[in-house]
């Protein structure tokens, strides 16, 4: 699906009152599913994968299975906000650090005035502290949860407690709220244009170069792939 497309199925799904995980897909959660069957089999019951990493984009028309277009969760974050508008939702932040959290929050509210953010909280507990952050959830009663915790974390702790949330829709979103919250700055459009979010990113934390060391291994998995499925066979 489209961004539009997708912004559509999600609101559906929202006004049904169904609880639906949504994982925004780059290559190193592909390649943490490829080498971890636990972390894969919790990405095949997410109800929604969208490919938000350009990488994820190049290997699907690479291998002959385009997607529509890429669909990233910073922009999909604000289409769901935009939409939410109009129909008075609640959201709910959860991850980073306080301060980061914060400062979303209030940039996000000043933005979209009717959508009320019913809760923060910072991603640093540990599983101790689940029932407690699952509880608060609950009790604010959010249409939307944006988690943004470390990418070990993020999703697997979303998957485990989706049902017991009981939110509509459930969204992992990464560094979305460094960029919203002004830490960070977006990629200009030409590294956008060119794919190259990811450096853009590197360069201003450069710490994340041991993440990004499993983005050559992603590339030789999809063209080694790729070869072993249009090799022609050689009958005896």
């Amino acid at each position: 699906m489209n961004m539009e497309e997708t912004v559509d199925y999600l609101t559906k799904a929202i006004e049904e009152r169904r609880p639906t995980h949504i994982i925004t897909a780059n290559p190193i959660m592909v390649m943490a599913a490829v080498e971890d069957p636990k972390y894969g089999a919790m990405m095949r019951r997410a109800d929604l994968i969208v490919p938000d990493g350009a990488g994820v984009v190049w290997a699907a028309n690479y291998v002959g299975h385009p997607v529509a277009e890429r669909v990233t969760g910073f922009e999909l974050l604000h289409r769901l906000f935009e939409r939410g508008e109009s129909r008075r939702w609640k959201a709910y932040l959860l991850g980073t650090s306080q301060e980061i959290i914060e400062a979303a929050a209030e940039k996000l509210q000043l933005q979209y005035p009717q959508v009320r953010i019913v809760g923060v909280r910072n991603g640093f507990f540990g599983p101790e502290q689940d029932e407690e952050v699952v509880e608060a959830i609950r009790q604010a009663a959010p249409d939307l949860l944006f988690v943004a915790r470390g990418a070990e974390t993020q999703e697997p702790w979303i998957a485990k407690y989706k049902q017991r949330l009981g939110v509509p829709l459930i969204m992992g979103v990464g560094g979305t709220f460094d960029i919203v919250s002004g830490k960070l700055k977006r990629a200009p459009v030409i590294f956008q244009k060119l794919r190259l979010e990811w450096f853009y990113r590197l360069l201003q934390e450069p710490k994340r170069y041991k993440r990004m060391l499993v983005l050559p291994k992603f590339v030789v998995k999809v063209l080694r792939d790729k070869e072993n499925v249009t090799k022609p066979r050689v009958t005896p």
